[in-house]
């Protein structure tokens, strides 16, 4: 089926220490966005790419995106303050079709059968996330003290994309935005509208570039996956 999707670059990324927008930031020689867009433009089922960026970053991304002849990407919006800011100016634009998916530009290994699940299962119950079962022991504490461990059998790590029947996301931010309520992800927006939202399990390589160590990650990852034949 086909499906839209919303990807917010928009962040300044002060955790990586880069000086400059981490997106720009290079992986093999090609920017990590880049790495990001070409799944989703080599994807027949994506139909549209809607790009949220600071507008002051918005030349470099055009050159780019012209350079990488990454012709899904339909437009550029505005991006604002908070993500959840950036992907309702998007999500303001988008007036057609069945599905909508948000990803993390930062996120530039995830795979198109993780893709093809998601949207699947979105199609079917109205909202799906990608997860990975936590493999660490989780603890809560307070004051410096342990004061319990969680059981972590029922605990996963929540990754993008996230996607949703487009009526339902945009009923949720139309509400999150009446409410002044700031999420910390698109899903835990349509669950205070209490709509099930369905786990599908995802990859580990699907990591989220954050800080400066995570880019020998990155190149871990591209180096395993050339290796396999596989990117």
């Amino acid at each position: 089926m086909v499906y839209q999707v919303i990807i917010p670059a928009a962040g300044q990324g002060k955790r990586m220490g880069a000086g400059k927008n981490k997106l720009l930031l290079e992986l093999n020689g090609i920017p990590v966005f880049v790495h990001t867009l070409k799944v989703f433009e080599e994807d027949e089922a994506c139909g549209k790419i809607i790009l949220a960026i600071n507008p002051q970053d918005e030349l470099v991304f055009k050159e780019l995106i012209k350079q990488y002849n990454l012709k899904k990407v339909d437009r550029l919006v505005e991006g604002g303050r908070e993500r959840q800011q950036s992907i309702h100016n998007a999500l303001k634009t988008i007036e057609d079709g069945e599905v909508i998916l948000v990803h993390d530009a930062a996120r530039p290994f995830i795979q198109k059968d993780s893709i093809r699940r998601l949207t699947e299962s979105a199609k079917t119950t109205g909202a799906a996330i990608l997860a990975v079962p936590v493999k660490d022991t989780i603890k809560k504490a307070a004051d410096g003290n342990v004061t319990e461990t969680i059981d972590r059998s029922s605990l996963w790590a929540v990754q993008t994309p996230q996607a949703f029947r487009i009526s339902i996301l945009r009923e949720a931010y139309e509400k999150a935005e009446q409410e002044n309520f700031l999420g910390t992800d698109d899903s835990s927006l349509v669950e205070r509208l209490r709509y099930p939202v369905s786990v599908i399990e995802g990859d580990y390589d699907n990591i989220k570039l954050t800080t400066p160590e995570d880019l020998f990650f990155a190149e871990a990852i591209l180096n395993k996956r050339s290796s396999i034949g596989n990117y």
